[in-house]
């Protein structure tokens, strides 16, 4: 039986396809023009999230390297749950504001009673190679150093990431294994993780919503002429992580027509025969941002259910 896309988001699919006819697709590479799609695009799928009344906001500013970054600090007012979610936006590494996730986050904030620090890493390319995940471990250490005045335990403390941030946050996660700093779990929503996934297949090449051409501009504008090649650090794209020793139990959830699907997979294996433990869902008929299509779909009900449990057990 061939692959059917979920009917509730089908009939989304095909009403977005005719909002956007006429519309001018970025060329492969280019990355401006694809960012300013991205841009325009990303509020009107995780801006639908509901509102969320009872979650304040704090803003601080964190080094990373030579720079500062902004980070923005999410808590439901009256929860003490001692655990956070340090929690990278997507957008290919080339997109993406904090003001665009600041509905997310706070939904999960509200939803979970779990803190949320949405962290406004720098993007490719002007920021290119491992600098994305360099933020995002500089941003989850300054957590864990002022761990104690946010009324968290440090051990407690997990990071998130969906699409680019997804991968993102692995190698994050990765640098946080080699430097000592402790995260409980690493959530990984249909992260984009492999530089190589550039060539199509022809059972998901059909599926709209992220395409073969997107991705290889956004591999290009991150490692330029290294992608494909053989010295590109798992920091930046980690599929590339040969020894996964020592890294932190994982959820990973993936479409089963997202062409992210089977570098999600490999990652979650890795994982696995490396005897650490990883929940893994592929969500049949459900290609690349399925839940923030329409959130008030069946399967992206049950999505966000899943990840509301993994992070209230903290």
């Amino acid at each position: 039986m061939s692959f059917e896309v979920d009917p509730d988001l089908s009939r989304v699919l095909a009403a977005r396809a005719a909002e956007a006819a006429g519309t001018k697709v970025p060329a492969r590479g280019d990355v401006l023009g694809l960012r300013a799609l991205i841009d325009e695009n990303t509020p009107k799928s995780v801006g639908s999230a509901p509102y969320a009344p009872d979650v304040g906001t704090r803003v601080f500013d964190v080094p990373a390297g030579d720079a500062r970054i902004p980070v923005r600090w999410y808590e439901r007012r009256g929860s003490s749950p001692g655990s956070a979610v340090v929690y990278l936006h997507g957008g290919g590494m080339i997109a993406g504001t904090l003001d665009d996730f600041e509905p997310l986050a706070r939904h999960y904030a509200q939803l979970t009673g779990v803190p949320f620090l949405l962290v406004g890493y720098r993007l490719a390319p002007e920021h290119p190679g491992t600098i994305p995940a360099e933020d995002a471990f500089a941003a989850l250490a300054w957590l864990s150093g002022h761990a104690a005045e946010l009324g968290v335990d440090p051990a407690r403390i997990a990071v998130m990431g969906d699409s680019g941030g997804g991968g993102v946050g692995a190698g994050a996660v990765i640098l946080a294994r080699e430097r000592g700093v402790a995260v409980a779990r690493q959530i990984l929503i249909y992260p984009m993780l492999d530089d190589r996934t550039v060539d199509p297949d022809r059972y998901l090449a059909p599926m709209p919503t992220w395409s073969y051409d997107n991705n290889f501009t956004c591999w290009d504008a991150v490692l330029g002429g290294e992608r494909g090649g053989p010295g590109v650090s798992p920091v930046a794209a980690p599929a590339r992580l040969t020894d996964f020793a020592g890294l932190p139990p994982a959820f990973v959830e993936v479409g089963e027509l997202d062409i992210f699907r089977d570098e999600s997979i490999a990652y979650a294996s890795g994982l696995l025969l490396a005897g650490i433990s990883c929940e893994l869902h592929v969500h049949p008929g459900c290609p690349h941002g399925y839940d923030w299509l329409d959130h008030r779909s069946a399967v992206s009900r049950r999505s966000v259910e899943s990840r509301v449990r993994v992070i209230s057990a903290l």
